[in-house]
């Protein structure tokens, strides 16, 4: 009739349905993949956190400014064969400190020569070290102390602050000369993380007297977290987005009046 008014839906071809439909199943899979990649990224990177490094907390002033006193330090896992000179390591030894952990920076290994004070400067092997990362004005040394074979295997070990740092040169006078095991270290510190300061600078003052250690895992660990992080939240707000423009999609929509 020519009064009436009909309401109907309006035709859709197979063809746009089912693009549409695929389209949305496809933003789902990219989603869920995202995710589950993400997942594994994020957890993976703290668990292989948690195999290569162990937290500390540094109790005394002995590192500054390195690290100061409360300080909290990332340090990896490492055997004492593997322990170069300038490294700062975690070490235990009863003749130091009795059931405590200790943090120095390593001068000298085994076959080493060292002495202090040479116009003001270190010197291992005759040669004068660099160290900027010493409290600025801070002498290489408060007393000096004469020259010291390290013994094979040993490790020759001083504070960054050396004014008051209970060291090696603090042991002089014990059977081994201050000097202690590579067995007795049981991590080299990477990093700083509380407050976020960051790796620790490389101390190339000791470049000229052979290899240095290289850095840990940890900046690929925290860019897996980061990244796994993104990919979680990232694949969430998509999949979310797609089934919300899905659905307003196959809304049926109102034919025109008649």
């Amino acid at each position: 009739m020519s009064g009436e008014s009909t309401m109907r839906t309006a035709p859709r071809t197979a063809g746009t349905g089912t693009a549409r439909a695929g389209g949305g199943r496809l933003a789902e899979r990219l989603s869920g993949v995202a995710m589950a990649l993400g997942l594994v990224m994020f957890l993976g990177g703290f668990a292989w956190g948690a195999v290569v490094y162990r937290p500390y907390t540094v109790p005394t002033s002995s590192m500054t400014p390195t690290i100061d006193a409360g300080d909290r330090v990332l340090a990896q896992r490492v055997d004492g064969s593997e322990v170069r000179r300038g490294d700062v390591v975690v070490f235990r030894d009863k003749s130091w400190v009795s059931d405590a952990n200790v943090v120095k920076r390593v001068v000298a290994v085994g076959g080493d020569t060292v002495s202090c004070c040479t116009d003001g400067k270190l010197t291992v092997n005759g040669k004068q070290i660099d160290e900027p990362y010493l409290p600025a004005g801070s002498p290489a040394e408060s007393t000096n102390f004469p020259s010291i074979t390290v013994p094979k295997g040993r490790l020759f070990l001083l504070g960054d602050e050396r004014q008051g740092s209970l060291d090696s040169t603090a042991h002089l006078t014990d059977a081994a000369r201050g000097t202690v095991a590579r067995g007795a270290v049981s991590a080299r510190v990477d990093s700083v993380v509380w407050p976020m300061n960051g790796m620790l600078a490389r101390p190339t003052g000791f470049e000229t007297l052979g290899t240095l250690s290289q850095p840990g895992p940890i900046r690929i660990i925290e860019l897996m977290i980061v990244v796994g992080a993104v990919l979680v939240l990232g694949g969430g707000a998509f999949g979310s987005i797609a089934k919300r423009l899905g659905r307003s999609r196959n809304r049926p929509e109102p034919a025109g009046v008649r």
